[in-house]
């Protein structure tokens, strides 16, 4: 007799169902698994039989053959651990032999018959759902597993025993409740900047619309302090945003306690982090910043300390929303919509244009650092601004700037008006100016006649590429929306062009 249980495989944040096959026949007493898995699956073996006997229940002395069919699919983690064990269970008359047809299971289990948690539990979910099944999953996990959906049947148990003495109904599981992580303490607020007025309103734009942004500036100017605070000012998860990016935790085994988050993510890499950490891959192909950062800011210090070739393996994440790794074997794609905050000191002594202070290499001190960072990923970035330090005038000064509440306020009513202009064309209510397509832009940030003629001068003196000239155009919306006007006029091109600006010197450099 051969008794089955569903589970599933993970490529990327997608599922693709596992059939569970377990037979006990008479033979060679052992037991073998096949169908192509990691080490982990193999070494789930010792697991499964440590865990049955602390449960009361031995190996039968026959040969089990268990199959992860299909075969020629990759099998990785430890999550194959529970499945197997049920299986055996179902095999063996400990549970009934059909209570396992309409459940998807995955669990690692402890040697003493207890179900530990694993990573996925989201995806598994909402693949179970699909497919119009349950799921069994970690009593840890079972709230994380809630959210897939109100009516899909979700079984939590704590150990083997539960879950025998559940099918027997001597003890009945309760669905677990989707839980929201409490948020504790409060984010850094911009009150706390003294002066540098300029660069808060490149980040209100920036939270506004969406933008990539690139601060430039003496070390101790606040290029740090003003990224960190970009999070108070930017709005919620929206519940389609929030299980996207739970999605993507929960593979990278990020969801603490299985408590959900509404709170948009901020990484902040070491300038020293490798290509398969930023953009994704290693051995099982999992996310890297790029998707841990979907749907929030990925913040890069000392941006031309990282290297080359990491920061250009940004480039496709940033135009298209989405990290693909690719290698020889399968290929597994991330979503990776983020919002890139770069800081930089202007050149290696950090000191290059202040008043009084001359590099001690000249002006290649500053081209040379600068030239680190490629022209084509420059263009992607909508904002340049310079940050210049502080005065002292600025640190005495009395009283606080605007606090992050009244500045959120602004941005929330701008990206209520993108919500509603995206919606009406069919587009997700959570697109932004700056995910909005090239030729979309051109329709919803027509400008008025001055604005026109100051956008074709400045590109042609600018020499401005396609890219740069949509860009433009998506600030300048941005810009308008902030004000609360339809119509994009010369004072809104103005200043997103301005932004562009800024980093001429750069781009020359580049």
């Amino acid at each position: 007799m051969v008794s089955r249980v569903r589970t599933i495989a993970f490529q990327g944040i997608e599922t693709v169902p596992v059939d569970v096959q377990v037979m006990v026949a008479p033979g060679k007493i052992g037991m073998n698994i096949v169908g192509l898995g990691d080490k982990a699956v193999a070494e789930s073996r010792e697991r499964v039989q440590a865990a049955l006997h602390a449960s009361g229940l031995s190996m039968p002395a026959k040969k089990v053959t268990i199959n992860l069919a299909p075969a020629d699919l990759p099998k990785e983690g430890s999550h194959y651990d529970l499945p197997i064990a049920l299986g055996l269970m179902a095999a063996l008359g400990a549970i009934p032999s059909d209570a396992l047809d309409s459940y998807v299971v995955l669990g690692e289990l402890a040697l003493d018959g207890t179900i530990a948690p694993v990573a996925g539990v989201l995806p598994a979910a909402i693949g179970a759902n699909a497919m119009g099944r349950g799921l069994i999953c970690p009593s840890v996990c079972g709230s994380e597993a809630a959210w897939a959906g109100a009516e899909i049947d979700i079984l939590a148990p704590r150990s083997l025993i539960a879950m025998a003495n559940h099918f027997r109904g001597t003890q009945v599981l309760c669905r677990p409740e989707a839980m929201i992580e409490p948020q504790t303490g409060n984010l850094p607020d911009l009150a706390d900047i003294k002066g540098q007025e300029s660069a808060k309103r490149a980040l209100e734009v920036a939270a506004a619309g969406g933008h990539n942004l690139l601060m430039i500036g003496p070390p101790g100017s606040g290029k740090s302090m003003l990224a960190q605070r970009l999070p108070s000012i930017l709005p919620p998860l929206a519940p389609k945003e929030l299980l996207e990016v739970s999605m993507i935790a929960s593979i990278a085994g990020e969801l603490a306690g299985g408590k959900l988050s509404d709170r948009r993510p901020f990484r902040s890499p070491h300038h020293s982090a490798s290509m398969a950490a930023m953009v994704g891959g290693g051995l099982r192909a999992r996310p890297g910043e790029v998707s841990l950062a979907h749907n929030g800011v990925l913040f890069l210090d000392e941006f031309p300390e990282f290297q080359p070739v990491v920061l250009d393996s940004l480039r496709q994440p940033i135009e298209n929303g989405e990290s693909v790794i690719a290698r020889a074997n399968h290929r597994v794609s991330y979503p990776a919509r983020i919002q890139l905050v770069a800081a930089m000191n202007p050149c290696r002594c950090g000191m290059a244009g202040e008043p009084g202070h001359r590099c001690a290499r000249g002006p290649r001190c500053q081209s040379d650092y600068q030239a680190r960072i490629s022209g084509p990923l420059l263009d992607r970035i909508d904002l340049r601004i310079e940050v210049p330090a502080v005065s002292a005038a600025d640190l005495i000064a009395p009283g606080r700037a605007e606090k992050s509440i009244v500045v959120r306020e602004r941005v929330a009513a701008a990206r209520r008006l993108q919500a509603e202009r995206y919606a009406a064309l069919g587009l997700a209510a959570a697109t932004t100016n700056a995910h909005c397509s090239a030729g979309l832009i051109e329709t919803v940030a027509v400008p008025d006649a001055a604005g026109a003629a100051l956008l074709r001068d400045a590109s042609e003196k600018l020499n401005l590429s396609a890219r740069a000239y949509h860009r433009v155009l998506k600030v300048a919306r941005t810009l308008a929306d902030l004000d609360g006007a339809e119509p994009v006029a010369r004072i809104h091109l103005a200043e997103a062009i301005s932004y562009r600006m800024a980093g001429e010197r750069l781009a020359a450099a580049a």
